[in-house]
């Protein structure tokens, strides 16, 4: 398609497969292209507050506790997030609402004629796109969720009243480096002279405190700052000037809706709570521990690290088992497989394990070498064929459990038409 007729064009699908071919990487960490270009368009800034929430899991949970805390405010909420799971209007929402493919191309247009000469990344392209939806649109509060690790990721152009960390694991070393303290140093990145950021990871390295100083942020810590306690079938949040106890428990982990308070509170707007309440109980996320079939109960989750992993099993561990539990699993090969699949192997009776396809993917082969030599397994050539063989295997009582990567649970997702 010539970019005449792309620029014409109100087909989202032709100008995502565009913006798939115009970078030579998939990943290309750094500020200056697309840095060059958000000037160009003056996306640099936007319109009303801004939060950044980065952190290695629990980004997703956050900004959607965020969103329904501030819309039940009354406040208008702009959400740029990733990855999608079924549709790419999944990762820009406007007022509750994914925004249409009409608008989409409408800012795809306007990035393609800024960019000129310049080449972007799929997902350079994609935020310079939001930023532009937001900036038209004029949301009180726009949300932005980093991609990757945080200096260097293009939503890092813009200067956040608030930043967010949400959690610190190892994840995406072979960009962010080998170990916590390296991959703290790059996700404080985002924090920003004189203004708050939160840090909702209990055990930090010591470099972001050193960041935080070095720039000058204004850190908040749990359990330093801000202390959440559960009781009785509620949990309580206390510090940066609140109090508030008998909180309703989310569907979505407590630890980021802590994370979410605080930065909510830090952000200054006027949040009752009563809001707070009842945007944790009705903030809701695909993918995240969610059921998607009830005979036999099938549920997914997007956990495809071992620090996700580690909170899945504790999940588990919580939801009685009645029959057997079966596993579906596809991952990609730059993730901790063998650390993943150690947090939950003895939580499974038997396992179904999916090639994924493409560079990144992993094999079912390499999933098998990863599990103990007794495990009871099966290897497929797809999600698809290893998720119809847990059907097929699974008794009305058994639980299935599908995980490992996004791409896993969104072949799920599509197959029960969710």
């Amino acid at each position: 398609m010539s970019q005449t007729s792309l620029f014409q064009s109100q087909s989202l699908a032709d100008w995502l497969s565009y913006l798939e071919q115009i970078h030579p990487k998939t990943i290309d960490l750094g500020l200056e292209r697309v840095g060059l270009v958000a000037r160009r368009m003056g996306v640099d800034r936007l319109p009303g507050k801004v939060i950044t929430v980065g952190g290695t899991n629990g980004k997703g949970t956050t900004c959607a506790m965020l969103e329904a805390m501030l819309t039940a405010a009354g406040y208008r909420v702009g959400v740029y997030s990733s990855p999608h799971l079924l549709r790419y209007n999944e990762r820009v929402r406007l007022d509750g609402e994914f925004v249409s493919d009409e608008a989409l191309c409408q800012a795809f247009a306007q990035v393609e004629q800024a960019r000129e000469a310049l080449s972007l990344t799929f997902f350079e392209f994609g935020t310079l796109a939001a930023l532009w939806l937001f900036r038209q649109a004029a949301p009180d509060v726009t949300l932005l969720e980093v991609g990757l690790g945080g200096r260097l990721d293009a939503t890092n152009l813009v200067d956040a009243d608030v930043s967010v960390i949400t959690s610190i694991a190892l994840d995406h070393c072979d960009w962010l480096g080998p170990d916590r303290q390296s991959i703290a140093r790059e996700k404080a990145g985002i924090f920003r002279a004189g203004r708050p950021a939160i840090s909702g990871e209990p055990q930090p390295p010591a470099t972001l405190a050193e960041q935080a100083q070095q720039c000058q942020a204004d850190l908040k810590q749990v359990g330093r700052d801000y202390v959440i306690r559960q009781e009785d079938g509620r949990w309580c949040f206390d510090g940066l000037g609140v109090s508030w106890s008998g909180l309703p428990l989310p569907v979505l982990p407590l630890a980021n809706a802590g994370t979410a308070v605080a930065a909510l509170i830090s952000l200054g707007l006027p949040v009752d709570r009563e809001a707070v309440c009842q945007g944790l109980q009705s903030a809701r996320l695909s993918g995240r521990l969610q059921q998607v079939r009830q005979t036999p109960s099938v549920w997914v989750d997007v956990a495809h690290n071992p620090h996700a992993a580690a909170y899945l099993a504790s999940a588990l561990r919580r939801m009685p088992a009645a029959g057997r539990r079966l596993a579906v699993v596809g991952m990609l090969q730059d993730k901790d497989i063998a650390g993943t699949l150690a947090e939950v192997a003895e939580l499974f009776d038997a396992w179904f394990l999916a090639d994924l396809h493409g560079p990144r993917a992993a094999k079912a082969a390499q999933l098998a070498a990863s599990l103990p030599a007794a495990t009871q397994l099966s290897c497929h050539a797809d999600v698809d064929s290893a998720y119809g063989a847990a059907l097929a295997a699974a008794q009305p009582l058994d639980m299935i459990l599908v995980f490992g990567s996004f791409y896993t649970v969104a072949d799920v997702l599509a197959r029960e038409q969710l």
